[in-house]
Order: structure tokens, then C-alpha cells, then sequence
């Protein structure tokens, strides 16, 4: 089995992958309680699914019994520029690095097929199940009990080789593979993640307030956000890169080596006005393939009302009265702030 793990970490690399760990499904017994209590103070937010099948999110080996290794794995889409730098362009957006092409659950998807059917091919009697972040399966946990890296105080994980900038993805077999040392935190005394967040998002060091995340509020949140939190958003309309890329170990941060992770030229900073007037079928068109597809045309374009607002250029102020009365209450609740907050 020694033997196989090792060919499967060459393997692994020759598919794209940066770096891969292995534990045993049931290596996160904390994991069911933290869970607990972050759904009992409400800090999911909508999300209810968070909710739902607790026991297998908090415990693998429920979710598969018959699965005796997870192989997490960790692939790279470090920006090439600062995603810091594009906040002060007031009259254009930020979307967050990892959406601004195509959708990385099919990319990680298809390479860890590729890889768990050349695993298969070795043990042909084995069974594997993938999963890239749609299932109840906690990533974050099982990758830092596989020595991937440790979970910092922003509860994203850093590697000590590749900062944070990496996308995981999960390989549950039956095969019995060796596992690997979990990973030790090294936050240290930084606390730049928690001091960078706009909207105080983080309760206290590795703990995370979704309601006041702007990633949850800009992807998740349905409805009109808080009157309270919008101002705080900035430009920001879909996601946010602040904590992970103020964070010092992106130092260490390798460059992604898949082509389709490089931004789209009109996805970099896009002009605010162009996207005020998309209808649907142009915000299908524009984002075909895109993980902003799936908010759909009027919760984007409630964001982009709310970084109108925020501009502070008057000249915006017909992009955002043009939607006053638009169908999606939401969407005419946000122009009507924006026009306001223009005025």
C-alpha cells in the first residue's frame, strides 16, 4: 500500500494537483460538534442545507462505511495580480479570484476522476466516491487531518507550500492507504485576516459569522441585505478576497497551472454601468460556465446596485434609477438605496 500511495501522490501530480494527503474517515471527531454549535447560534445564515444530514457532515464514515481512506487533494488558482488593489476603483467591480472564469467544480471534478480511475485500475476490486465541495463533506477538517495544511483564524486553510490560494477536492475509497500526519497550526500571533475584514465577519480567531460574510451576503443571502452591512461591501459583487490575500503565507503560493483559472479580461474590474443593465439572458450569456451562474441575474444584480451606491460617483445615478422599479423586489429595493445614497 506504500507503494501505491507513492504512485498515486506522481499520479496525482501529473493531473494537476499540487499537493495530496490522506486520512481516515473518521479523523475529524471534533468536527460534528463545531459544526453543532455553528448551526445552533444561527451563524449559517440561510443556508439550511448546512442543517441537514449533520451526522454525515460531521462524521465521514457515516456518509460511506464502507470507505476506508479519503485522499484529499489541493489544487492552486493563485491570481496573478492583487485583489486588493482593485477596491479603490469605485466605479468598477470586484469579483472574487476564484470566479472570474470557469467553474472549478468541473475542473477539479474531472481531474480527480482521472485520477480515481487510474486508482481503480490498480485495485479493480476497489470502490471511490469524489466530491468537490456539493456534498456534506467537510474539506477544510479532513484535508488538515490529512496534513494538507491547518485551518488559520479566517477557518480557511493555509499551506505552509501553497499560502491559500488552492481548491480542494476528495477521493473517498475503500482501498486502505496509509494516512499522513495531521498538520499543526502556524497563525501564530497574525491577526491581519481578522483585522482586514470590512464587515467583522470573525467573532473571535477561527470562528466565522456567515451573516456578516460578504462572500455568503454577495452568493448565498437571498433578499435584500442588511441596510447596516451594505455600505460595508464596498465594490465587492460577487465574493471576497480580502482575509486570503492579505494573508503572509501566500508568499509560499504557487502559480496555478490550469489556463481555464486565469481571469477573463472582462471579468477584471468590469465597468459597474455595463453591469446594471444586464437582463437575463445577457447575465447567462456573460457568465456561461461561470460559478456566477448559479446566482442568477437579479441577486447579481443586486449586488452591483449595492457597489453603485458605494461608488460615490453621481454619475451612476441613472444606471441605478433605471431598475426603481424592477420586477425582482430585491433588485428595486437596492436601486432605490443606491439612488439615495447617490443623491
Amino acid at each position: 500500500m506504500s507503494d501505491l500511495k507513492h504512485a498515486l501522490l506522481t499520479e496525482a501530480r501529473t493531473a494537476g494537483f499540487a499537493k495530496m494527503g490522506i486520512c481516515r474517515p473518521d479523523a475529524i471527531p471534533q468536527a460534528a460538534a463545531r459544526l453543532a454549535e455553528f448551526v445552533a447560534q444561527g451563524r449559517h445564515g440561510q443556508m439550511a442545507w448546512m442543517a441537514e444530514r449533520m451526522a454525515w457532515r460531521g462524521d465521514p464514515s457515516a456518509l460511506w462505511p464502507d470507505a476506508k481512506s479519503v485522499i484529499m487533494l489541493a489544487e492552486p488558482y493563485t491570481p496573478d495580480d492583487d485583489p486588493l488593489a482593485a477596491l479603490d476603483r469605485h466605479d468598477r467591480a470586484t469579483i472574487s479570484v476564484y470566479a472570474r472564469n470557469r467553474d472549478y467544480h468541473d475542473l477539479v471534478k474531472k481531474r480527480l476522476k482521472h485520477l480515481g480511475r487510474w486508482l481503480l485500475d490498480q485495485a479493480p476490486d476497489a470502490e471511490i466516491k469524489v466530491f468537490v465541495d456539493t456534498a456534506p463533506v467537510m474539506e477544510k477538517p479532513l484535508a488538515e487531518a490529512a496534513g494538507l495544511g491547518w485551518q488559520g483564524k479566517h477557518t480557511n486553510l493555509l499551506s505552509r507550500d501553497l499560502g491559500n490560494w488552492f481548491f480542494l477536492g476528495a477521493i473517498f475509497t475503500t482501498i486502505d492507504l496509509p494516512p499522513d500526519a495531521p498538520e499543526d497550526g502556524h497563525c501564530g500571533s497574525c491577526t491581519a485576516c481578522l483585522d482586514i475584514c470590512p464587515t467583522g465577519a470573525f467573532p473571535a480567531p477561527y470562528q466565522l459569522d456567515a451573516r456578516r460574510c460578504i462572500s455568503y451576503l454577495t452568493i448565498e443571502h437571498k433578499g435584500p441585505v442588511n441596510r447596516d452591512l451594505r455600505a460595508l461591501m464596498g465594490n465587492r459583487i460577487y465574493g471576497c478576497d480580502d482575509c486570503l490575500a492579505v494573508c503572509p503565507w501566500n508568499k509560499f503560493a504557487q502559480t496555478a497551472t490550469e489556463l481555464r483559472y486565469a481571469a477573463r479580461p472582462e471579468l477584471v474590474s468590469p465597468r459597474l454601468a455595463d453591469l446594471a443593465q444586464l437582463d437575463d439572458a445577457a447575465f447567462r450569456a456573460l457568465f456561461a460556465g461561470s460559478p456566477i451562474k448559479r446566482i442568477g441575474r437579479d441577486r447579481f444584480v443586486r449586488n452591483v446596485l449595492y457597489a453603485i451606491g458605494n461608488s460615490g460617483d453621481a454619475g451612476l445615478i441613472y444606471a441605478a434609477q433605471r431598475l426603481v422599479n424592477d420586477p425582482d423586489e430585491a433588485v428595486a429595493d437596492a436601486a432605490r438605496w443606491a439612488v439615495e445614497r447617490l443623491r
